[in-house]
């Protein structure tokens, strides 16, 4: 199974696709769609769409994970970062990717098996499980790594436990 581990945002989209068979994971690449704070809102929905579409053609991916989106505070940054998740989900719509969505405490219990891990702890772990010299930068980066390794030991068994 090929998938691809989104961290949404508007300024910095990190994602990283993996392989799994069950038992291991194979990283096929990772990285981030960033967009300059400066080009208009409208411009930078795009700028999100267009990057996202030729990564999804790039890589092929079957299932997509990404991470829920959580505010508790700025209205304003919510409203923008769940319009930027749209057009990144988008692509993945039109192109059939089945998508499955983790919480920040899903994405923890999976990677460390501790809920209230730092987030430094959760990079770290992914690195190790991943086998690489270091985190990923930058850290949405290392966080869509994470959110693939949850979706792929969660849709791995569920379909285990299904079949």
């Amino acid at each position: 199974m090929r998938i691809i581990g989104i961290d949404p945002g508007y300024a910095i989209i990190g994602f990283g696709v993996l392989d799994y068979d069950g038992h291991s994971f194979e990283i096929v690449g990772f990285g981030a769609i960033t967009t300059p704070a400066d080009a208009p809102f409208s411009q930078r929905l795009k700028m999100i769409y267009d990057d996202m579409s030729q990564i999804l053609d790039k890589y092929k991916p079957d299932q997509m994970g990404i991470e829920k989106l959580f505010f508790n505070t700025n209205e304003t940054t919510a409203i923008a970062v769940a319009q930027a998740r749209g057009v990144t989900l988008l692509p993945a719509i039109q192109r059939g990717i089945e998508i499955s969505e983790y919480t920040p405490l899903q994405v923890k219990m999976s990677i460390t098996g501790y809920g209230r891990a730092e987030k430094k702890q959760v990079q770290e772990m992914t690195r190790q499980m991943l086998g690489l010299s270091q985190v990923p930068k930058p850290d949405d980066t290392a966080d869509a790594l994470g959110i693939a390794i949850t979706h792929g030991h969660t849709a791995y068994s569920l379909s285990a436990y299904i079949k």
